[in-house]
């Protein structure tokens, strides 16, 4: 298959039937996540998997109840930095440095222009930027999903605040951003299992000038 056909395959699926998902297609998936694009590379979010069916239980009336925070194999909250402080920066710079075996002093000039750049940026913005790159993460994980026949489901119906406060997200300085619930649609149950996808037709979306 495509992947245009694998997307015209997944749906943003509701019920799922609790068959969990082989640790080899997860980690393909999460691997996804950590190689996906960010802003000037630093990757500015941390991933939680939730596999525990406690902590799950949990956190459902946080998800407003949601099925498929208990029926899922697997849920996936994208957590994005609150700040970005100069310690951070360093940090990546020193895994520049180390990835690519160069001088960590060698990137002063890189270091400067992230710097001068969220500087100029407020709290509110920074963090409404870290937030965006979870979003470009969590459409690299439905690709990578779908391509494996996994269904996946993006929730931004929570309360930010409750999740926060259950995985104790403020200590890291960290915020829920968006969560994906992952694993295999329960087509008795679920109504959209079947439904026709429902999309714009393609000269009333695109323009090309």
């Amino acid at each position: 298959m495509s992947i245009n056909q694998h997307l015209n395959w997944r749906y943003a699926t509701k019920r799922y039937n609790g068959q969990t998902i082989p640790e080899s297609s997860l980690n393909d998936i999460l691997e996804s996540i950590r190689l996906t694009p960010t802003s000037l590379g630093i990757q500015p979010f941390h991933v939680f998997v939730i596999e525990n069916k406690e902590l799950r239980e949990q956190l459902k009336p946080a998800l407003n109840n949601q099925p498929q925070s208990i029926e899922a194999s697997h849920i996936v909250v994208f957590a994005s930095w609150k700040s970005v402080t100069e310690s951070k920066v360093d940090d990546y710079m020193a895994l520049i440095a180390e990835t690519r075996g160069v001088a960590v002093e060698s990137l002063t000039g890189f270091r400067s222009m992230v710097l001068g750049y969220l500087s100029k940026q407020s709290p509110e913005e920074i963090q409404l930027w870290a937030s965006k790159q979870t979003y470009i993460a969590l459409g690299t994980a439905m690709v990578s999903a779908a391509s494996q026949q996994i269904d996946a489901t993006p929730m931004e119906g929570f309360s930010a605040e409750a999740v926060n406060s259950i995985l104790e997200l403020e200590k890291h300085d960290l915020h829920a951003s968006v969560i994906l619930a992952l694993g295999y649609r329960d087509a008795n149950i679920d109504p959209l299992a079947s439904a026709n996808k429902v999309r714009k037709p393609f000269h009333k979306l695109i323009d090309i000038i």
